[in-house]
C-alpha cells in the first residue's frame, strides 16, 4: 500500500505552477510561505496535513485546502508541481 503524503512528509518543499508564477513552499515547521510572480510572501500562513488533504489557514484568517494525488498539489484550481531540491 502507498504511503500517504503524510507519512512520507514528501509535501514538505517548494511547489510550483507549470507556469512559474505561483510559488508555494510548504515549510517544515507547518507555515507556508506564497509567492505570485515578483511578489515573495504574497500570502503566509500555517497548514496541517491528513493523510493526502492539506488545509490552509492564512495569517488574515482565510482558509483554504487542497489534496496531493500522483505527487501533484491540487489547491483552489491550482496545480501545482514539487520543485526538486
Amino acid at each position: 500500500m502507498k504511503k500517504s503524503m503524510e507519512e512520507t512528509k514528501e509535501y514538505i518543499g517548494m511547489w510550483v505552477t507549470a507556469d512559474g508564477f505561483i510559488k508555494h513552499e510548504l515549510l517544515p515547521n507547518n507555515r507556508y510561505d506564497e509567492a505570485r510572480g515578483n511578489r515573495k510572501s504574497a500570502y503566509q500562513g500555517r497548514y496541517t496535513v491528513k493523510a493526502n488533504h492539506i488545509d490552509y489557514t492564512d495569517d488574515t484568517g482565510f482558509t483554504a485546502d487542497g489534496e496531493f494525488r500522483e505527487g501533484i498539489l491540487y489547491h483552489a484550481g491550482m496545480v501545482l508541481y514539487k520543485k526538486a531540491d
